[in-house]
């Protein structure tokens, strides 16, 4: 069982400014999200929102599975996963930073183990496991953050320019993670890129922020 999104009229203003607009958007479950738009129009302060993370000053915000509306509790949050651009890195191994998601919700031992290896793999570094994860390049920091995102299984995954400031390897890597994760339809998925080439690349559907408002792009 999937999430969809559901937002409705959502407005947010800062210091007197209104960054968002009477933003509506139905985002379908199983789908892949290119958002777009020029630095402070409000593509973070939307993402967070749908992580609720931060309250509209206006509107709603639902999550929606098998058409029946959720509450926003500890539950529901915890099906959600926003990756940020700076990706915080813990001072321990590769493997602790990828498993910590895990312990917190007192996962067994050895399922832990299985799905941190395999994430792991999947991101290109399990052959990093022991090593310190503050040792890691920027591109290979950002994948750890992905790798950290995908080890809960989110149904609904923000990813806040993935691949922002990293190398020509490290963005095709990361690339390819979100499109394994687009064909297997498991999570919805809303990306926020500066890069139109990358936004058609990976998008099912193309939205841009304009003057505070969410439009098709």
């Amino acid at each position: 069982m999937g999430l969809s999104l559901e937002l409705a009229g959502i407005y947010k203003t800062y210091n007197g400014h209104e960054i968002l607009r009477d933003c509506s958007w139905v985002f379908e479950e199983g789908l892949t999200y290119a958002l777009m738009g020029l630095n402070g129009t409000g593509k973070s302060t939307l993402l967070r929102i749908c992580a609720l993370l931060e309250t509209p000053d206006q509107g709603r915000v639902s999550y929606l599975a098998d058409q029946k509306p959720l509450a926003p509790d500890l539950e529901l949050r915890r099906r959600l996963t926003l990756l940020l651009p700076g990706v915080g890195v813990f001072n321990t191994s590769v493997f602790n930073n990828v498993a910590y998601g895990l312990k917190i919700r007192s996962v067994k031992r050895r399922e832990i183990e299985k799905r941190v290896m395999a994430i792991l793999d999947v991101v290109g570094l399990a052959h990093k496991r022991r090593e310190r994860a503050l040792d890691l390049s920027t591109g290979q920091a950002k994948r750890l953050g992905l790798a950290r995102a995908m080890v809960l299984e989110p149904e609904v995954i923000l990813l806040d320019e993935p691949t922002a400031s990293i190398d020509q390897e490290n963005t095709e890597i990361i690339e390819g993670i979100i499109r394994k994760m687009k064909a297997e339809g498991k999570a919805t998925i809303i990306l926020v890129t500066h890069d139109p080439a990358q936004a058609a690349r990976l998008g099912d559907k193309l939205l841009l922020i304009q003057d505070g408002r969410l439009l098709p792009g």
